[in-house]
């Protein structure tokens, strides 16, 4: 394995384990200042002061970071769809609005669980709790921890994307989240996604393979629900059998 191959699977094993927002970060300063928001609080009360930063991942935002990765490691357009298809997967967009959370609290003590419960999205006028994330948040926290949390991406009746149409999502976490925090009301983190192209994620190798990836789970669901059918219309008809059966039997005997 030459040393170019092998570095990118070193990055890739990075990805798996979650640790890719913090070895790239190489997106021009601008691009991520508007889709990086950090929050810091202190309280008169307690010694220290707790950092709350979020990161949405935009379609500008992730471009930006792939980019910046392929020309800083001098890759092949293979590998650089490659190692998008590894960096997009594991934000699990096809399913999900992913956030990434970064949390430094050098005051006392937080306790988040159920770390889902302290978050409200808000698309439009509508609003989601998360249908996952890190569970590592849900215990008690002193230093720094950092993760995901994930919440739906299309509606479950229509099957479009809730992200459709909508010109800006704010992010709403319980002040009852930390120390530093309570009693003076939620706070939130605002993006205006109205200009931001989430089709320009839709092309490409590493699309493809993401939406064979999503055909094959879909396929998966289908073929259960068909063998579950399936057999739901085996005990019908053998009931039906048995009805006749026995109906004929009383005809007969008359």
């Amino acid at each position: 394995m030459g040393f170019r191959r092998f570095r990118y699977v070193a990055l890739v094993s990075l990805l798996a384990v979650f640790v890719f927002p913090l070895t790239v970060g190489w997106a021009d300063s601008q691009v991520s200042g508007r889709w990086q928001k950090t929050r810091e609080f202190s309280n008169s009360e307690y010694v220290g002061k707790m950092s709350f930063a979020v990161t949405y991942f935009s379609s500008e935002y992730i471009q930006a970071e792939v980019m910046a990765e392929a020309e800083k490691n001098l890759w092949t357009a293979d590998e650089m769809e490659n190692y998008k298809y590894q960096y997009l997967k594991t934000l699990r967009l096809d399913e999900c609005i992913p956030f990434f959370i970064r949390i430094v609290n050098n005051g006392p003590s937080m306790h988040m669980a159920p770390f889902g419960d302290q978050f409200t999205l808000w698309i439009g006028k509508k609003k989601y709790k998360p249908v996952d994330y890190d569970k590592r948040f849900n215990f008690s926290l002193t230093g720094e921890r950092e993760g995901f949390v994930y919440f739906q991406r299309y509606d479950e009746e229509t099957g479009d994307s809730l992200l459709d149409g909508v010109n800006t999502i704010r992010l709403v976490v319980n002040s009852g989240i930390s120390a530093f925090t309570i009693g003076a009301g939620n706070f939130d983190f605002l993006w205006d996604i109205g200009r931001d192209n989430p089709e320009s994620l839709g092309s490409g190798k590493a699309a493809e393979k993401l939406e064979a990836d999503r055909l094959i789970k879909r396929l998966k669901r289908l073929n259960d629900e068909k063998s579950e059918l399936e057999s739901q219309l085996d005990v019908t008809n053998a009931e039906i059998q048995k009805v006749e059966t026995r109906l004929a039997e009383i005809q007969q005997g008359d």
